[in-house]
């Protein structure tokens, strides 16, 4: 069979693997502080006997978009949305550091601060933060938490912990928990020009329409790569043929 089968094998499984990361990106477009997928296709000639006329395809890496999300006005006291290109910081299962851009927190029968996927939020101390109960609670521009108990005069706000804002130089990795990571899991420090926006979230950084036309041309993709296995087949059929006939 002509070797073009395995050049259009090639791009068709490059295709699809494309397709699936813009559905998860279609997937994803009203998730607060969902940040897109990409993907880098490379091509490669085919080393080998005679001239390099074969082309393969291959995914050099993926990473994510950063950029911010619209945010949007809840007026609920414990949604923030990061400011400044920055991020939040939270624990992942595994109980290491990791961050977000997804501001939607609650409070937990015990106390503890989480987000809306149950992760602990981490304080500039790098620990767990822990709200007693209140009556009233306020989240500063610099992550401050600030309450007000039952019976408390409203002049008498208590501080009972801070967020843990960071920044990252350079690119973070995002891990299949939607979670980001530096490359080598080291933590980052607390970063003072990153602040929040009480009462608002960061929605999804998704664009459906570009979304929806790259899933398109990636279908014609597919498909052209179809024919050209199919052609590969005929054309492979038509040599044994006259094979036979000869």
């Amino acid at each position: 069979m002509d070797k073009a089968i395995y050049t259009a094998m090639s791009g068709a499984t490059r295709a699809l693997f494309q397709q699936r990361q813009h559905s998860n990106n279609l997937a994803n477009v009203n998730t607060t502080g969902y940040k897109a997928d990409f993907a880098d296709i490379m091509a490669r000639n085919v080393k080998g006997e005679g001239l390099p006329t074969r082309v393969f395809t291959e995914v050099q890496g993926t990473w994510s978009d950063t950029s911010s999300g619209t945010m949007m006005s809840t007026g609920r006291e414990l949604d923030v949305a990061v400011q400044d290109g920055g991020w939040l910081a939270v624990l992942d299962s595994s109980g290491k550091e990791a961050y977000t851009s997804s501001g939607q927190l609650s409070v937990t029968q015990e106390g503890l601060l989480i987000t809306g996927r149950g992760q602990p939020v981490l304080g500039v101390d790098g620990a767990p933060l822990s709200v007693p109960e209140y009556e009233q609670l306020q989240i500063g521009p610099d992550g401050t938490i600030s309450i007000l108990g039952s019976g408390d005069p409203k002049s008498q706000t208590t501080t009972v912990g801070q967020l843990k804002l960071a920044l990252s130089e350079s690119r973070l990795e995002k891990g299949t928990d939607g979670l980001f990571r530096t490359k080598n899991n080291a933590p980052l420090p607390p970063s003072e020009s990153v602040s929040v926006a009480s009462g608002t979230l960061e929605g999804s950084n998704v664009n459906s329409v570009e979304e929806m036309a790259s899933f398109m041309s990636l279908s014609r993709q597919f498909e052209m790569q179809l024919k050209t296995m199919e052609t590969a087949r005929q054309m492979a059929e038509a040599g044994d043929r006259l094979i036979r006939k000869g």
